[in-house]
C-alpha cells in the first residue's frame, strides 16, 4: 500500500518549522527534491510586487520560550513549532502576566489544544498553548525570549514540469508553508510528490504537467504573477491537492466555473470511490483555488480531498497529527482518487468504430458462439454498449458516464478492442 510510503516521508516532514519562507520551506523541498531529482527550487526576492501583494521578509527564529514566575519553560519553540505565532518579532524582556496575556493564544472550546495561529502582514509576536495549560499560569512577571529575524530575503517553491506528447498540460499544486500540522499540510505535499513520482516512472504521458510545491496564497499570486498567461494557455485540467489524508470521508470542491473538465472527472471518480462523497459549493473555498479560479485568471482548478479543511475538529491545531488524524489508509485513497482523475484525462479521448453495423465479435473469440443468455456475460454485454456509443464524438467520460460505469473499467474493453483493430481514436 502505498500510503505506508507516503506516511514515512510526512514523518520524516513533521519537525520541520515551514512558513511561508525561510530555511524551513528550503529544507522541506530539498527533502522533497530527494525524491524528484528534477525538481526546481526557485526564489522570488522579498519586496517583489506580485499583483496586489508584496513579497514579504523572510522569517528565521532560532528559539522561542517563556520562563514563567516560578521558573518554569513554557511555550517551548523547540518542543512544539506551533507555541509560536507565526512571523513573530523578536522580543526579549520581563512582563507582567496581565500584559503577556494579549499576546497569548488559546482554544477554550478545545482545551488540550494548540492552536495555528499566524500574524504574516502585521508585524506582532504571540504564544500558542493549550486552555488547560493556561489555566494553570499564576500571576506575576513572566520572561518571554523570542530569538527570531525578519529581513529582507526570498519566497521559495518548487517546480517540476513533465513533458508529455503534446503542450496541453495538467496542473498541480499543493502548499508547503505550514508547521507540524498533518492533513492540513504534510497530506498534500507528500500525496502529490508520489503522484509526480508515479508521472515519472511510466514513460511519457499524452498531456504534459506542471506540478508545484508553494507556500499558501502568497505562494499561487506569486507563481500567476510570473506565469499566468502561460498558463492560461496550456493548462485543461488541473487539482488544488490539500487535506488528502484522513480516512473519515472524500470531498469535492468546485472550480469557480463548475463545469470543467477537472470538475465533471473529479465528481466520477468520486462517486465511484464513495458514492457518498461530501460536495462542496464555490462558496465554500479557502485555500488556492481562489487564486487560481479569479476572475481574470481562470484555470480550470477543482480539488479532491479527504475531508475539507475546516470540517474536522482538529483543523489548525496540534491535534491533526500523524496518529489520529492522518493515516496511510487515508492518505492510500487520497493518492488512489487523485491518480484515478489523472488517468482518467489521460485516458479521455474520442473513439470511432471501424467498422459498420455491429462487428462479428464470435469470429474473434470476443463472444460465445452459442447464442443463449447464459452465456451473455455482464463484460460482454459492456463490450457491445461501449462500441455501439463509439461515434467518433463521443468521449470516454461520456461513455463512461452514460452506461453508468467508471471509467477504469473501460481501459481493458478498449485495450482489447484496439487489439482486434475495432476502434480507433478519433484525433
Amino acid at each position: 500500500m502505498i500510503g505506508n510510503e507516503i506516511h514515512k516521508f510526512a514523518k520524516e516532514l513533521w519537525p520541520i518549522n515551514r512558513s511561508l519562507t525561510g530555511e524551513g520551506v528550503r529544507e522541506t523541498l530539498q527533502k522533497i527534491s530527494a525524491h524528484l531529482p528534477s525538481l526546481e527550487i526557485k526564489s522570488v526576492l522579498s519586496g517583489t510586487r506580485v499583483f496586489d501583494w508584496t513579497v514579504p521578509k523572510e522569517w528565521q527564529v532560532k528559539e522561542a520560550y517563556i520562563i514563567t514566575p516560578s521558573g518554569e519553560k513554557i511555550c517551548d519553540f523547540s518542543k512544539n513549532n506551533l507555541h509560536l505565532v507565526g512571523y513573530s518579532l523578536p522580543f526579549e524582556g520581563e512582563i507582567s502576566f496581565e500584559k503577556l496575556k494579549e499576546n497569548l493564544y488559546t482554544l477554550p472550546d478545545q482545551p488540550n489544544a494548540i492552536p495555528y495561529v499566524t500574524s504574516y502582514y502585521k508585524e506582532d509576536w504571540g504564544f500558542c498553548l493549550t486552555q488547560e495549560q493556561f489555566n494553570t499560569l499564576e500571576k506575576g512577571k513572566y520572561k518571554v525570549v523570542i530569538k527570531s529575524t525578519l529581513f529582507e530575503g526570498e519566497l521559495n517553491y518548487g517546480e517540476l514540469l513533465i513533458k508529455g506528447k503534446i503542450d496541453k498540460e495538467i496542473f498541480l499544486s499543493t502548499y508547503i508553508c505550514h508547521p507540524s500540522m498533518a492533513n492540513n499540510e504534510l497530506s498534500g505535499p507528500t500525496v502529490v510528490t508520489f503522484l509526480a513520482k508515479w508521472l515519472q516512472e511510466i514513460g511519457q504521458t499524452h498531456y504534459s504537467y506542471r506540478i508545484i510545491f508553494i507556500p499558501e496564497t502568497i505562494g499561487s499570486i506569486t507563481y500567476l504573477s510570473l506565469n499566468y498567461k502561460d498558463m492560461k494557455n496550456k493548462i485543461f485540467a488541473g487539482f488544488n491537492v490539500s487535506c488528502v489524508g484522513d480516512d473519515r470521508a472524500y470531498s469535492y470542491l468546485p472550480s469557480r466555473n463548475g463545469n470543467t473538465i477537472s470538475d465533471l472527472i473529479a465528481k466520477h471518480v468520486l462517486r465511484f470511490i464513495d458514492p457518498d462523497y461530501i460536495e462542496y459549493t464555490w462558496l465554500d473555498r479557502a485555500s488556492d483555488e481562489r487564486q487560481y479560479c479569479s476572475p481574470g485568471i481562470d484555470l480550470p482548478i477543482a480539488s479532491i480531498l479527504r475531508t475539507k479543511y475546516g470540517k474536522f475538529k482538529e483543523y489548525h491545531t496540534s491535534l491533526d497529527d500523524l496518529e489520529n488524524v492522518v493515516t496511510p489508509k487515508g492518505l492510500n485513497g487520497g493518492y488512489w482518487a487523485i491518480r484515478k482523475a489523472i488517468e482518467a484525462l489521460e485516458s479521455n479521448k474520442k473513439y470511432k468504430a471501424t467498422i459498420l453495423c455491429e462487428p462479428h465479435m464470435s469470429k474473434r473469440g470476443l463472444r460465445s458462439t452459442i447464442s443463449s443468455k447464459k452465456y451473455l456475460s455482464k463484460d460482454n454485454i459492456l463490450m457491445m454498449n461501449f462500441i455501439s456509443l463509439c461515434d467518433g464524438e463521443t468521449s470516454l467520460l461520456e461513455i463512461a458516464e452514460y452506461l453508468n460505469t467508471p471509467i477504469w473499467h473501460l481501459y481493458d474493453v478498449i485495450d482489447i478492442l484496439k487489439s482486434h483493430s475495432l476502434i480507433e481514436v478519433n484525433e
